[in-house]
């Protein structure tokens, strides 16, 4: 703003013939600068101009002159600026005409300056071409004749080297054979250098071949006895006959087993003195004797990592009390990675990434070393602390299992995408696609024991059964409490209603009292259902229950579908979508059972029943106490479809048959729901005309005949009979009452239409039963009004 403020005073600055006491307005000078300036906007430069078409005059004037607008100043001023815009213009113009000038030149000097340089380098080409041509004509004979020669040369190297092999390969040979020694090689392997005991594992590897043509005998003996045909031994004779004196087969392991066990010696010394070089030397000889397994195993079973882990394979799991009851505490937000596996994958992290830069300098093969440690690793030590930290999380409830496998799989995956990311080996290059199936593999098969089958979604709807039936166990008792035995037809179709109440409290009193259930989880399933020990459970009889247990509760509500939400949201992650279709299916049954049909058409039911026997009371007001109920059955019944429709169902949406039977299921208990909501409605409509029919039926029929005898209550002196004001303050009790349980809408519009046009049919049917005369046609208006 700094920038534009003194672009915009720039415009406004007058020539220097100019006076600042001149009677005259100053009229804005500007150049194409002012226009080519970053900070150039049109509005600045506009009020500026306004501003300089002011006299300083007309702006410290009086106040009475505030109001008076001189448009002249404007017009000089915009007529300069635009004359001055169009000079401007030209000159712009003008420039550009220069510039396209310039350009064009330029543009045809370096067009032609290339062409110059094109038709130089031609010309170099040309001779360079005419050069190799002229020395190709005149020395091909010499130049072939040169490389037949080396050809020739390199043909006969290469057959002295093998005749010298063949040779060296003989002696050893007949050495072994005959003398049983192989001094020759032991002189090769103790000159030390990595050539030379590649050269003895090449060497003892084609000795074994010959003793295996040459002599049979010594790989048909078992343990070093004789060779035995049909339980007869050879005789002596017979063996020295076959001039076999020593046993090849044992002489040329026994050398191999020396020279290999040298070389891990070797590698290890040079491990420890952080010796790449001779390491790769080492790696690179054992690989040819034997493809490496050695040295792999060598080097990944000695290392420090595994030496220390196995130390403390046996210490136990770690976190305190209060981390464990969060983790089983269904409201609590859960604690994440027990610490120990934290430690663990921290640490396995850290050495990976240093051990494969050692790798990498150390092993030719370094890929096939890398997938063996990271197997170890994951096989070994991962998998012990994995499953120690769940077979305790499994001691404590079946939440904290779930949770404990749910921040172990998160912690592990994240662990493989950091390998993923460092590259390894390949470092800082991509991961090789074998190490990242090897990640991949192992990562999987952690988890393959808890996700075979239907295991995983069965602990689930496990845990989510145990928590709703605490939730809802004194809700249970309250209305199990409360239903009597079918006395008639509607009751005997509620029967099935309390047999569900039955069936839902039994199965949580036997779980509570199952062998198998954790004392953890007894006690955090008690806490959740508001008791204090397992035998308030069992004695059903003895627990103590208020009304307050049997009215519904939205905070109740939505604990549930929050901790659905938590069970969808830990099978997504843990599933990775296999079957999701399927496991959203088996969750959308327990909400629908356990919200839709035993909390909330529980609820509905009685309230539909105190609703049904307020209908006939005449003696007193009917009870209207379960009104206030319908609202957070309403609130609970949008929540419970909102959920559904928002969260099932598009996780359904895969498996169309699957998705078209939650829908279905979903319509029917929600069409259901509302049914039991318009059959409350009807019953409290019915109670309010039947009362009110009650009230007007006290009507006297002289109140409209009024006499003027002093003895008689002068109602034209009222506002209204006592009927009339029974009527109201009956009715004016009911408004705030349905207003408040009723959302505003249709429902609550339909209602009190009903009730009014009820009422009308009612007052239109009590009034023809009265006769009325001139003074009680005034208290009939005042009654109607």
């Amino acid at each position: 703003m700094a920038d534009t403020t003194s672009s915009a005073s720039s415009i406004s600055q007058q020539p220097s013939a100019y006076s600042g006491r001149s009677v005259f307005h100053q009229t804005p000078t500007f150049t194409l600068e002012t226009f080519s300036s970053r900070d150039f906007i049109v509005k600045d430069f506009i009020e500026s101009l306004s501003d300089s078409a002011v006299p300083p005059n007309r702006k410290s004037g009086p106040a009475n002159q505030a109001n008076a607008f001189d448009p002249k100043p404007f017009i000089r001023t915009f007529e300069h600026a635009l004359n001055r815009m169009a000079e401007l213009s030209g000159e712009l113009e003008h420039r550009e005409n220069e510039l396209s000038t310039a350009v064009r030149r330029a543009e045809a000097q370096h067009a032609s300056t290339l062409q110059t340089a094109n038709r130089r380098l031609e010309q170099v080409r040309q001779s360079c071409g005419g050069l190799e041509m002229k020395l190709q004509g005149e020395d091909s004979r010499s130049v072939n004749a040169v490389v037949r020669v080396g050809q020739r040369l390199e043909e006969l190297d290469h057959q002295r080297t093998k005749a010298q092999d063949t040779k060296f390969l003989i002696q050893c040979w007949f050495e072994v054979s005959q003398r049983g020694e192989l001094f020759l090689l032991e002189d090769i392997r103790r000159q030390g250098g990595g050539d030379g005991k590649v050269r003895c594992a090449k060497i003892a590897r084609q000795l074994i071949k010959i003793s295996q043509s040459l002599d049979p005998e010594s790989w048909q003996q078992a343990n070093g006895a004789s060779r035995q045909v049909n339980g007869i031994s050879e005789s002596h004779d017979k063996a020295k006959s076959r001039q076999r004196r020593h046993n090849t087969r044992e002489l040329i392991e026994k050398f191999s087993e020396t020279l290999e066990k040298d070389l891990l010696k070797s590698f290890d010394d040079f491990y420890r003195r952080e010796n790449f070089d001779g390491m790769h030397e080492c790696a690179k000889v054992l690989y040819d004797f034997n493809g490496g397994s050695s040295v792999i195993g060598s080097f990944v079973n000695q290392h420090q990592f595994f030496i220390d882990r196995s130390q403390l394979i046996t210490e136990e799991v770690g976190g305190d009390t209060e981390t464990w009851e969060r983790l089983a505490d269904p409201d609590a937000e859960p604690p994440g990675v027990e610490p120990s596996l934290q430690s663990l994958i921290d640490e396995v992290r850290i050495v990976v990434q240093e051990e494969s830069a050692i790798i990498k300098r150390a092993f030719p093969y370094a890929e096939q070393v890398m997938v063996k440690f990271l197997q170890r690793i994951f096989q070994q030590s991962i998998q012990q602390r994995l499953e120690m930290g769940l077979e305790k999380a499994n001691t404590i409830s079946s939440l904290a299992f779930l949770r404990s496998l749910q921040a172990a799989r998160s912690a592990l995956n994240t662990l493989i995408d950091d390998l993923k990311m460092h590259g390894l080996i390949d470092h800082p290059e991509p991961i090789s696609p074998q190490i990242t199936l090897v990640l991949d593999q192992q990562f999987d098969d952690l988890f393959v024991p808890y996700f075979a089958g239907s295991s995983y979604i069965e602990r689930e709807k496990r845990n989510l059964e145990e928590l709703y039936a605490s939730l809802l166990f004194k809700f249970t008792i309250f209305h199990s409490r409360r239903r009597k035995a079918p006395t008639t037809f509607m009751r005997s179709l509620a029967k099935s209603g309390s047999e569900m109440l039955a069936s839902a409290r039994d199965a949580y009193v036997e779980r509570l009292d199952s062998s198998d259930l954790a004392p953890a989880q007894k006690a955090m399933l008690l806490r959740v259902a508001g008791l204090k020990d397992a035998d308030n459970a069992k004695s059903q009889t003895e627990i103590e229950v208020s009304d307050e247990d049997g009215v519904l509760s939205t905070a109740t509500a939505k604990r549930m579908l929050k901790w659905l939400a938590e069970a969808i949201g830990r099978g997504l992650e843990l599933s990775g979508g296999n079957d999701t279709a399927r496991d959203v299916s088996a969750l959308h049954q327990i909400l629908v059972i356990n919200l839709g049909e035993i909390y909330l058409e529980t609820s509905l039911d009685a309230a539909s029943d105190l609703a049904a026997s307020q209908e006939n009371i005449t003696k007193s007001e009917p009870d209207l106490a379960y009104v206030p109920r319908l609202k957070p059955a309403i609130t609970i019944m949008h929540l419970l479809s909102t959920f559904i429709h928002t969260v099932l169902l598009p996780l359904a949406a895969p498996n169309i048959s699957i998705r078209k039977s939650l829908a279905r299921s979903t319509d029917q208990t929600m069409e259901s729901l509302e049914s039991k909501v318009n059959s409350i409605l009807q019953h409290s409509i019915d109670v309010i005309l039947n009362w009110t029919s009650k009230i007007l039926s006290t009507q006297k029929k002289t109140d409209f005949r009024p006499r003027d005898d002093p003895s008689s209550p002068n109602y034209l002196e009222l506002l209204q009979t006592p009927t009339c004001q029974s009527v109201y303050t009956f009715l004016s009790r009911l408004h705030p009452l349905f207003l408040t349980a009723l959302t505003p809408g249709g429902n609550l519009t339909s209602f009190f239409l009903e009730v009014a046009l009820g009422f009308r049919s009612l007052l239109f049917q009590h009034f023809q039963k009265f006769q009325v005369n001139a003074a009680g046609g005034i208290v009939v208006t005042k009654d109607l009004t």
